[in-house]
């Protein structure tokens, strides 16, 4: 009910304004609810209500007009029944029903009540004897955090979590009403970087015309916002920080607003419009032959070049990438657009993406973890599509006067006979097995085993069931591989370059 999939939820918090007065209060619902009724297709709304048995009350305080809250508790004190009714006509209008129970007792009251989600007030929060009586129940619980010290909000995260409960967390200011420049919206970053995944809502109570913080709240990600309304009817006038049901339907307006200028969700890449597209793509560079092209060649920046105006049809330069390869199907005279009709393209994208899930799978079972952020190639002597067969995956963890680099290699893979001329190195089988031939002596290396290969020595390796390698070295040099197969010597093409992400561990 609490999570940030659905649709956001809007708090309508009754708390004393019902005054005492059923009556009062049936009217306050039903004058909100046709401000909400426009709204059900973006928002879902609830009503929320209080309840604090008398025994929250000190008996030598119950009858003492001259404490505010005693007072305040003893005039607005609805009979259960008329507390049944009250609630029975929010659901009547479709409202989630929401209540804030201030002590053990009236834990157990709004459990019996049918009420869909407890709320926790600022005053409550760490309060551990109400939350172990909130931890028995199976409602969901929202709890704000006025007053709270993060060592508190830490205690109760740990308390919900432990206890396997659906909650929310609502940013709140405890004072009526909250001047702007004590709302503290940043409040509502610290939240969210601290507890990921855990629904952040916006509840204070700043004053009731203040449709900004709504806005900015939403801005900052908050899915669950909550505000005290009232009705000024006859003797009852409503306090500074409870806003009319016109107010409601203002306040609705701006979230409303502030969705539609926010976007979808920011976890995903919005949707672009016709018009976007069509205005960029008058900006885009087109591919031009620089010569006559003939069927067969590939595309390089050595025959094309890239100019405006796009034609239609036309390839971009954009679409020119190290993953992508075009080849000439139709004659092309200098000069003239390379339509896309005319080429062949071989994207190995997907295949680079299926490799490196590969990799990180065999790095997660072995508990190997590169650094973050570092430099990797995947090698693929004879080309991308026989990569399976002859090609090793390298990251490059340290190269200075000594160098250390993971070798990953595939189960099945080969990596061909050749040898340095600047680097001496040293294989640490880290996991898997390699088979090596140096200098035409076979070596079988299982995990931890080592082997040093001299300058000048020429060597293969394999692996039947896969291995992660630690080469150990001297400083790794540009150029310094040199290969018996010259194919392979002459292909300035055989390594794709990559940084290696933390990332890739979650794949």
């Amino acid at each position: 009910m609490l999570e940030r999939t659905q649709k956001p939820l809007f708090i309508l918090e009754m708390a004393n304004n019902h005054m005492g007065d059923l009556k009062h209060a049936e009217r306050i619902i039903g004058e909100c609810a046709k401000y909400t009724s426009g709204y059900g297709d973006r928002f879902r709304f609830a009503f929320k209500f209080q309840h604090r048995d008398q025994s929250i009350i000190h008996p030598d305080y119950k009858t003492r007009d001259d404490v505010k809250m005693v007072k305040r508790l003893n005039d607005t004190r609805l009979t259960p029944d008329e507390f049944q009714k009250m609630t029975a006509e929010a659901k009547k209008h479709g409202f989630i029903t929401i209540c804030t129970p201030f002590d053990e007792e009236s834990v157990k009251v709004v459990e019996g009540s049918g009420f869909d989600i407890l709320k926790i007030a600022s005053c409550s929060c760490a309060d551990w004897p109400l939350m172990e009586a909130v931890s028995h129940t199976d409602m969901p619980v929202i709890f704000s955090t006025g007053g709270a010290s993060i060592d508190d909000v830490d205690a109760m995260v740990t308390f919900m979590t432990n206890r396997k409960k659906e909650f929310a967390i609502m940013h709140c200011i405890g004072a009526y009403p909250t001047p702007d420049e004590q709302l503290q919206m940043n409040q509502i970053d610290l939240l969210s970087r601290r507890y990921p995944g855990v629904s952040i809502g916006f509840s204070t109570h700043e004053e009731p015309n203040n449709t900004d913080a709504v806005k900015i709240a939403i801005a900052k990600g908050c899915r669950i916002f909550e505000r005290h309304v009232g009705l000024p009817e006859g003797e009852y006038s409503v306090n500074g920080y409870s806003s009319t049901p016109a107010q409601v339907g203002e306040w609705l307006a701006a979230a409303k607003k502030a969705f539609d200028i926010c976007g979808g969700p920011s976890t995903e890449r919005m949707c672009f419009s016709e018009k976007e597209i069509c205005d960029l793509n008058d900006l885009y560079r087109g591919v031009y032959a620089k010569r006559d092209l003939a069927a067969g060649e590939t595309i390089n920046s050595g025959n094309v070049y890239y100019a405006m105006p796009i034609q239609e049809g036309q390839l971009a330069s954009r679409n020119l990438s190290k993953y992508a390869e075009f080849t000439v199907l139709n004659g092309i005279k200098a000069n003239g657009p390379v339509k896309c009709e005319d080429v062949k393209c071989t994207n190995v994208k997907d295949t680079i993406s299926t490799i490196i899930k590969k990799m990180s799978k065999m790095l997660r079972d072995a508990n190997v973890t590169p650094p973050d952020n570092v430099p990797m190639a995947i090698s693929t002597h004879y080309g991308i599509d026989k990569f399976h067969e002859y090609g090793t995956i390298l990251i490059d963890v340290l190269n200075r006067e000594y160098c250390k680099k993971l070798l990953i290699m595939m189960p099945g893979q080969k990596h061909p006979t050749h040898y340095h001329t600047v680097k001496e190195e040293t294989f640490h089988i880290l996991d898997g097995q390699l088979g090596v031939d140096l200098e035409g002596e076979i070596h079988s290396l299982k995990k931890g085993d080592m082997l040093t290969v001299l300058r000048g020595q020429k060597h293969s390796f394999w692996s039947e069931d896969g291995a992660i390698i630690e080469e150990i070295s001297t400083t790794s040099v540009g150029g310094d591989s040199c290969y018996d197969d010259e194919r392979i010597n002459s292909n300035p093409n055989r390594k794709f370059s990559l940084i290696y992400y933390s990332q890739f561990k979650d794949l």
